[in-house]
């Protein structure tokens, strides 16, 4: 059974969790080098003299931890790292391996300076990640056969590898295993130029037409986030399909934005409802979460995981101990007086 919050990250069109009509198309769309891979500029530049200087001296990468929002490409990278090294990757996440079992097979399989990428790493399970300790540092892992006064540790060396981690949530990361990496990198947020030049590099792979301008109307409404951008694309290029002559301009791109309740900023329908809950229903908050979400008809973590990080680093939403407020620049977009404005009444808001 799906539970609530699953089908909410699904059904909305600017969710940056990966959803299954993502994956053949991102598994197209990927660049297979630094040189093709759009945006985080610093992190390339970085890893390419890391890369370079670990195939000089014919050694493993070392361990590296990506780490930032979903859908900016650390799944990418990890990739890209495996095809510039020349070595094989092998792809799994913190949730799938629920066993020291089932790390050992997968550590044992590995060939010398494989990459392994593990997502999602900080929900590996504290005994798996014991078993991992070792092997990174030392390249070996010790297994307990037996149990009671007769088990024995057996200890197994391993080929030299990779270890890529990615996670949206490096706190959660455990001091002794964040201390294990020894190239860490936060990925962040693209500007629109940069989501622009991927989105007319996906039009060119998947072979649909698109100007400049249209690359740019949808560039500015996916929230910073590739995966996002180029789920707007294949979006916008039905409605170009069936309402225009095929290429995605940009008057086609407002047009198909519009109707699917995007806004030039990247808000959708649910984010405007929150702040709207918050303005209209609690004069501006603050409100609590658990509040909010009930009076929404949503799941807490839906809002907390999905809606709140978007509208915060827009400046919309703010976190304060005793709840949810909305911010001036809240009103101003939603087209609200904000509170200082609306002397003599009462608190309720009114439209301009």
């Amino acid at each position: 059974m799906i539970e609530t919050s699953d089908m909410q990250f699904e059904e909305r069109v600017v969710t940056p969790q990966a959803v299954d009509e993502d994956r053949d198309v991102e598994v197209t769309l990927r660049p297979q080098t630094l040189v093709e891979y759009i945006g985080q500029d610093k992190v390339k530049e970085n890893l390419a003299i890391y890369i370079e200087a670990a195939k000089r001296r014919g050694d493993p990468l070392d361990h590296v931890l990506l780490y930032g929002p979903p859908g900016l490409g650390k799944t990418t990278l990890s990739s890209i790292i495996a095809h510039e090294m020349g070595v094989n990757l092998r792809v799994t996440t913190g949730p799938a391996i629920e066993k020291a079992g089932d790390l050992a097979a997968i550590l044992t399989n590995l060939q010398p300076n494989d990459v392994l990428f593990i997502d999602e790493i900080h929900r590996l399970n504290r005994q798996v990640e014991e078993i991992l300790y070792p092997a990174l540092e030392d390249h070996a892992i010790d297994i307990i056969m037996g149990k009671g006064p007769s088990a024995r540790s057996l200890r197994v060396d391993l080929n030299p590898f990779t270890l890529v981690g990615a996670t949206t949530r490096a706190g959660q990361l455990s001091s002794p295993l964040r201390d294990r990496f020894g190239v860490i990198h936060r990925l962040e947020l693209y500007t629109p130029e940069q989501l622009s030049d991927i989105v007319r590099r996906s039009a060119m792979l998947l072979k649909i037409p698109c100007s400049i301008d249209g690359a740019m109307e949808i560039a500015g409404r996916a929230r910073g986030t590739p995966r996002i951008a180029n789920r707007l694309l294949k979006r916008v290029r039905d409605f170009a399909d069936v309402m225009g002559d095929g290429e995605i301009t940009q008057e086609i791109a407002k047009m198909a934005l519009t109707r699917l309740e995007i806004d030039e900023l990247g808000l959708d329908s649910n984010d405007r409802r929150m702040l709207e809950t918050i303005i209209k229903g609690y004069g501006g908050g603050p409100v609590g979460l658990e509040t909010l979400a009930s009076a929404m008809g949503e799941e807490t973590v839906t809002l907390e995981d999905v809606c709140e990080p978007f509208l915060m680093q827009l400046g919309f939403l703010a976190r304060t101990p005793r709840g949810r407020c909305a911010t001036v620049p809240a009103y101003q977009h939603l087209g609200y007086r904000p509170p200082q404005e609306d002397s003599g009444m009462d608190g309720q808001m009114s439209l301009n």
